[in-house]
This record gives C-alpha cells, structure tokens and sequence, in this order.
C-alpha cells in the first residue's frame, strides 16, 4: 500500500490568474463598479457645501430618519418574530411543518409591489379588514404603520434564515442538561440557547436592516409617498428624479449607499472572525 502523501494542491501563480481576474473586472465594472461611482459622481457636482445644504434640507432629513427609524423597528420587531418562528421550526416535529417553512420563506420570491399590493387590499381603507377599522379612525395604511408591516413582511425571512441554521446545528446535550436539573423550557432558551445564536441574531438583525433601509416596491404602495409623512430615503430618491432634482437625489442615494457599504463591511469581518 502506498504511504506517500497526497501531493498538495498547488495556488495559481500570477501570471494564470491575469485573465480570469480581468475578465471578472471587466464584467464587474459596468455591471457594479461603474454605476456605484456615478453615484457619488453626481452626488458631489456641485461641491461639499452643495452637499451640506441638500442633506440639511427638512425633507432630505425626515427621509433619512424615518427610514433608519423603520430599519431598526423592523430588525428589532423581525429579530423576536423571527428568531421564535426558527425556534418552533426547528425544536418541534409536527404535520405540515415543510409547508410552513415555504409559506415564511416566501415572501423572498414574492414581487415587492405585490406584497404592498396584498397589504393594501387587506389593511386598505377598502380592504378586507381595513373597511371595519376605517370607520373606527385606524387606518395603517399611508401611514407609518402601513411602512412598517410592509418592511416586516419584506424582511422576515432573513432573520429566520440566520437563526434556524444555527438552532438546527445546535447540540441538544446542553438542553437535556437544562432539563435534567430542573430548568424550564424558558429558562432553557434563555440561559442555553440564546447565547449559542448571537452570531445568527448579529448576522440577520445587519441584513434585515440593510434590506428595510433600501425597500421601495411595497413602500411606494402602502404609503402614498406623502412628503414629511410617509416618505422614506428611496421614495424621496424617486420624487427627487422625477423632478429632475439629480443632485439632490443623488446626495441622499450616495448616504444610503455609504450605509450599505458600512453594514456589509461590518457583516464580512464579523463573518471572517466566526470562521
């Protein structure tokens, strides 16, 4: 039998990897590089001061907040919902069960303006439930409530992809432990589990988001684009073009995608230091 070990596998040198990294740059400068610069490009036209004055304008402002307060509603909101679907999904055996794990995920496949379309015809003033709450003065919807639900809706399977994963993975022999000496199944999750899914809640709470800060198809439905209202950064991005306000709607484009970049970057080397 022969011992001899396994040659190792040898790294490319540079000169082989001259053209496939070329190639990809060529594909990636038009596709991504490109446009991100334009960005930032017509973002700075007219100087900083330019800049400055559009960012410091109330509708550019209460566009940036509400959309920030809206992404940390809804990663705070989804990271509870979420995590506690991952849990009942992947703790408990009952029938039905893959249905329901398609039926959560869905809404990743589902169009955005369809989902603020279904919201509308269920929490509309019209709607199936909106028509009995109408005449009571609720109405959720072309409000900050109406923003919400779509965002949730929108970001719910990012946290639970994040957690389930990691709840699946999880020994059970600390949990039997747990039960062992009397813990409940409260005190199990707290003291147990929840500390094993840390990165999973990191992770999914960065990405739900990033995905909240940057939704329009559901939002531009359920809220009505209402000025100082209702209007979110990417909504005020849309108005702002549609006027023909490139600077301006590029200024507060070039902020959210800065954000991005922060978010993604801190994701990565979070990621990194896991592995």
């Amino acid at each position: 039998m022969n011992d001899l070990p396994a040659p190792r596998p040898q790294r490319p040198s540079r000169r082989t990897t001259i053209l496939p990294v070329g190639l990809l740059l060529v594909v990636l400068l038009p596709l991504i590089l490109m446009p991100l610069s334009a960005i930032y490009l017509f973002a700075g036209r007219g100087g900083l001061a330019e800049f400055i004055r559009i960012l410091s304008s109330p509708d550019a402002q209460f566009a940036l907040r509400f959309s920030l307060l809206i992404a940390l509603a809804t990663a705070v909101i989804n990271g509870i919902l979420g995590t506690y679907a991952a849990y009942v999904l992947s703790k408990y055996q009952f029938r039905g069960r893959e249905a329901l794990i398609v039926l959560v995920n869905l809404p990743v496949a589902i169009p955005t303006v369809v989902v603020g379309t279904s919201l509308l015809l269920l929490w509309g003033p019209i709607g199936l439930l909106g028509q009995f709450l109408d005449p009571l003065g609720l109405q959720p919807m072309f409000a900050p409530t109406g923003v919400l639900l779509a965002h949730l809706f929108v970001t719910f399977p990012y946290m639970l992809g994040a957690v389930k994963p990691v709840l699946d993975e999880l020994d059970v022999t600390y949990e039997e432990a747990a039960y062992t000496i009397g813990a409940s199944r409260w005190q199990t999750f707290r003291l147990v589990i929840l500390p094993a899914l840390k990165g999973g809640l990191f992770s999914g709470g960065l990405l739900t988001f990033a995905h909240s800060l940057g939704e329009f198809g559901a939002t531009v439905i359920v809220s009505g684009n209402l000025r100082l209202r209702t209007q979110t950064a990417p909504l005020y991005i849309f108005a702002q073009f549609e006027a023909g306000n490139l600077e301006t709607a590029n200024a507060v484009a070039a902020v959210l995608a800065t954000l991005s970049f922060v978010l993604f970057f801190i994701l990565i080397r979070f990621t990194q230091r896991k592995g």
